[in-house]
């Protein structure tokens, strides 16, 4: 059987499946801010996943697609002493930044809309942090905001309860029986972000 018709179109499906995933690391690296799409959000989790995928994608694209030419091992050599370090080092900086925040509860806003807080728990160094979130939008368009991060260092600062008061205002009280109130704007941000700790 003759594999050598398929070479071309096999390079070219592999330069596009590197291109997709390429794309969707870049885009997971500069998702974030304040009001940024949470579908982004998770493609975070998935960076190295697809920064891998991308580099082997391209190597095979090269190796099929460049069968005589003499830029063909250059290429792969250079990709590889390029792509395998810079793999590495971000799986490194990525287990160092320590991304392993877990919801913990979530409530959906009183009265009609799309409009629910998050709250998730993660860790600094060794105190127990957790972050309110207001996210607001249908899957696809949902947005996130920041309204407060508690950092349990201290017993009085700790966050206890979080809830809603009404449709665009949110009540978050910690263990030392501090009522912070939170007004969400019609887009969904907050008018204030609280930071105890």
């Amino acid at each position: 059987m003759n594999f050598t018709r398929w070479r071309k179109p096999s390079a070219f499906l592999l330069l596009t499946l590197a291109v997709a995933s390429g794309a969707l690391a870049v885009a997971g690296l500069e998702a974030g801010g304040e009001g940024a799409l949470v579908l982004l959000l998770t493609l975070r989790e998935y960076v190295l996943l697809s920064g891998g995928l991308a580099l082997a994608a391209l190597t095979g694209a090269v190796l099929l697609g460049l069968t005589k030419s003499s830029l063909r091992v250059p290429l792969v050599t250079m990709l590889l002493v390029v792509g395998v370090p810079t793999l590495f080092l971000g799986g490194v900086a990525s287990a160092l930044s320590g991304d392993s925040d877990e919801e913990v509860a979530t409530a959906s806003a009183p009265g009609p809309g799309d409009r629910r807080l998050v709250v998730m728990s993660g860790s600094a160094s060794i105190d127990p942090v957790r972050c309110v979130y207001v996210h607001e939008g249908s899957r696809l368009r949902e947005r996130r905001w920041r309204v407060g991060c508690f950092n349990g260092d201290s017993e009085d600062n700790a966050l206890r309860e979080t809830a809603w008061t009404a449709p665009d205002r949110i009540r978050m009280t910690t263990a030392g029986g501090v009522s912070l109130h939170v007004n969400i704007t019609p887009g969904g941000r907050p008018d204030r972000v609280i930071s105890l700790g």
